[in-house]
């Protein structure tokens, strides 16, 4: 049977294969250098990963154990790797897995990570509406990265949106001068504005004054198009 880190071995030895030095210096560079490179393209990365990961079929256990080995990793296509293993998983997950997001998003932390996990604590949300509990947790979290997975993890919901939640959660942290809050606060607006444009409107009309201007600036972006 193929461990964890071996399969994580395995994709180690083949992103090296495909590395790019002078493309992972421009990757480091556009992430802050905060996560070293191995300099593989999307495209190529998820190819590569198809290969290398082909005939898996794994436990929520073996996800866990996948996950935690890639995260260990010193280069940010590792995370990468993980976080997409997790995307398709999370909907089939048990409303334990939630445990092993938290600590993802919280480790290693930059928006690159924590957007793709937002995704994926959505999925799992949604298959575990008891789990909104948690995210009533998060939204207050001292760890702002939480609460911006709070904030934006309906974003695939549309008409299944609980707008009510929504609303709270960007009221809460509207006064937050966090970049990365206010920035999803207005994601997240912007996103519902698709299914309900009057209740955005409404909203950030209503709240004006506690809204930063970046907020109320991307969660109209599209209905200042469209009048």
């Amino acid at each position: 049977m193929t461990s964890a880190s071996q399969r994580v071995d395995g994709l180690r030895i083949a992103f090296r294969a495909a590395s790019d030095p002078e493309r992972a210096v421009a990757m480091a560079r556009y992430m802050r250098d905060q996560f070293a490179f191995f300099g593989v393209p999307t495209p190529e990365r998820r190819a590569t990963q198809r290969r290398e990961l082909a005939a898996w079929k794994p436990t929520e256990q073996e996800v866990v154990d996948f996950a935690r080995e890639c995260w260990a990793g010193d280069q940010r296509e590792l995370q990468y790797a993980a976080c997409d293993v997790i995307q398709r998983f999370a909907k089939h997950a048990s409303p334990e897995f939630l445990d092993l997001l938290e600590t993802l998003v919280t480790t290693k932390s930059w928006w690159d990570s924590v957007d793709a996990l937002a995704h994926a604590v959505g999925s799992l949300v949604f298959a575990h509406p008891g789990l909104v509990d948690a995210m009533d947790d998060w939204i207050d979290a001292g760890d702002f990265w939480l609460a911006r997975v709070a904030i934006i993890h309906q974003l695939r919901f549309k008409s299944a949106t609980d707008s009510e939640r929504l609303f709270r959660y960007c009221e809460r942290r509207a006064a937050d001068p966090e970049f990365f809050v206010r920035k999803a606060i207005g994601w997240a607006l912007r996103e519902y504005a698709k299914t309900d444009p009057a209740a955005v409107r409404s909203f950030v009309a209503a709240h004006a004054e506690v809204l930063s201007s970046l907020s109320r600036r991307e969660a109209l972006k599209n209905l200042a198009i469209h009048g």
